[in-house]
């Protein structure tokens, strides 16, 4: 079986931290409840991350239970390594990564 390490983005890090402290001013220990879960989650991942089916492109979707968000993820299949690099509401378009991405690619 094959042992995946997972490599977390900034930008995807940037978005947990967002819902977090939104979840936060909804309602009591409602943010760490939803912290708890995604890192279970995207941990869960180094085990079998092509569980998931491709999207859109190369990325996979992990939605993330209990709470209306997706992991998004790619695999490097020559490294063993999970990216993640962004977690959206399941309502938004995932066309805004990719205008993230080209941003990042000018810097």
């Amino acid at each position: 079986m094959k042992v995946w390490t997972i490599r977390v983005d900034v930008d995807a890090l940037t978005d947990i931290q967002d819902i977090i402290n939104w979840y936060n001013t909804q309602s009591k220990g409602l943010g760490t409840r939803f912290k708890k879960q995604i890192v279970l989650q995207i941990s869960s991942l180094k085990d079998n991350p092509e569980i998931y089916s491709n999207r859109y492109d190369e990325v996979r979707c992990m939605l993330i239970k209990k709470f209306p968000f997706l992991v998004h993820y790619s695999l490097n299949n020559n490294k063993n390594q999970v990216q993640v690099f962004a977690v959206f509401h399941t309502s938004r378009n995932p066309a805004i990564w990719s205008k993230r991405n080209n941003k990042n690619e000018d810097a």
